[in-house]
């Protein structure tokens, strides 16, 4: 386990509390801790930006991560199928904004554009 984060992990606890200033029932974090859990990390670039906006295109793609919906998996296999299935689409077959290309050229693993008929040909 030493190996799979190359001894260069950071941590960055959001705290949450009773926020009495706004009437909404979702509050920002009242304060941020930073600890190092390891290694020498610059605590500069300690951020969880990019996980929370994974988590909400994930969200945003898959309704069945969505609160108060009927769109959920009765099975843990069809779930973890969907979740694959969602990951695969959104790095191989749909060029992002930023990028102009997909994050899978973007990272090497391809030299094109997966059209979907290749995406469901792994499926066999």
């Amino acid at each position: 386990m030493d190996h799979a984060f190359d001894n260069d992990i950071e941590l960055l606890v959001k705290v949450y509390g009773p926020d009495r200033s706004t009437p909404t029932r979702y509050s920002p974090p009242t304060s941020v801790e930073e600890k190092m859990v390891c290694g020498q990390p610059s605590i500069g670039d300690v951020s969880t930006s990019f996980v929370e906006r994974q988590n909400l295109s994930m969200r945003m793609g898959m309704r069945r991560f969505t609160r108060l919906t009927n769109a959920f998996s009765k099975k843990v296999e069809n779930h973890e199928h969907n979740v694959s299935l969602y990951f695969m689409h959104y790095n191989f077959c749909r060029v992002h904004q930023t990028l102009r290309v997909t994050p899978a050229m973007e990272a090497g693993l391809t030299d094109h554009v997966w059209e979907l008929e290749e995406l469901v040909g792994l499926i066999g």
